[in-house]
């Protein structure tokens, strides 16, 4: 089973949501279309499982973990080369190397910070790219460094080193709207100081322009963070009345016009009466 689409439909936040949501497994492949990211096409593959993120390439040789150890200086390409080689091909390579002294644990979570978050963090300036879900399909080892991370959790870290938001520019909430908290209790994520000022006011009775005039900060600025807490599922977007209805004094209508009303009243009246008393001869 496979899943096709574009960003300009379905935006990248959107589809980690579906893959986590739904415990995915398989390979998500972004193609960039011309004039996105200002090159030539490129394509960024992403592995999940149940969910979570594992790995993430830009090529299928199985050898891109390879040449980032070695980009690294940690241990020569030619060393971990013929390790890979001693290795399960059924075990990450990161946690083999790992077992084998040749890493450490450090070494490895450093790993996995480069090889995805990075790359993954940078696929959210996509402003046009083709999506393409392979559910199933099979995870290479020899690209796994043995950790892995939410498919949310990756598109909260992303989201706040986003610069351009223009790929996400129509996905923001209305600033005349509210947000209400979709959790029971405290966020479960671990949110950055402005993360947390924006959640104290998930009550669903303040606008985001409002919250943005009590914290003295842009409104685009509040609408990013909201957007960020609606993605990973804290909170919603409610609309609210910004309408205010008259608050002045009613003058009292002249003695004119209420003499008018009233003979318009017993008019009205007296028809009706004159109807239904003919509909009772008839």
């Amino acid at each position: 089973m496979s899943l096709t689409g574009s960003l300009t439909d379905f935006s990248l936040p959107e589809i980690f949501q579906f893959i986590e949501k739904g415990h995915k497994t398989g390979l998500l492949t972004l193609r960039a279309l011309p004039g996105d990211e200002g090159k030539k096409n490129s394509v960024h593959y992403i592995w999940v499982y149940q969910g979570r993120i594992v790995a993430a390439a830009n090529r299928l040789d199985h050898k891109g973990l390879v040449s980032l150890i070695a980009q690294r200086q940690w241990v020569s390409d030619r060393v971990v080369a013929k390790l890979a080689q001693l290795c399960p091909t059924d075990k990450p390579l990161g946690l083999c190397l790992k077992n084998q002294g040749v890493l450490q644990a450090a070494q490895i979570k450093r790993l996995f910070q480069i090889q995805v978050l990075q790359q993954v963090c940078a696929l959210f300036q996509l402003k046009d790219a083709q999506f393409k879900f392979e559910q199933n399909a099979p995870i290479p080892a020899r690209e796994m460094t043995g950790l892995s991370a939410p498919a949310t959790e990756a598109t909260l870290m992303g989201l706040r080193v986003l610069k351009n938001w223009d790929a996400l520019q129509d996905k923001l909430p209305d600033p005349n709207g509210g947000l209400v908290s979709s959790i029971t209790g405290q966020p479960y994520y671990r949110l950055d100081s402005l993360e947390w000022q924006v959640w104290e006011y998930t009550k669903g009775t303040v606008s985001l322009k409002a919250i943005a005039q009590q914290l003295r900060l842009p409104i685009e600025k509040v609408q990013q963070i909201a957007f960020r807490l609606i993605t990973i599922d804290l909170a919603e977007e409610v609309p609210l009345v910004t309408g205010s209805f008259p608050t002045q004094a009613v003058e009292p209508l002249p003695a004119q016009l209420i003499d008018e009303s009233e003979r318009n009243n017993v008019s009205s009246s007296f028809l009706q009466n004159l109807v239904g008393f003919l509909r009772s001869k008839v």
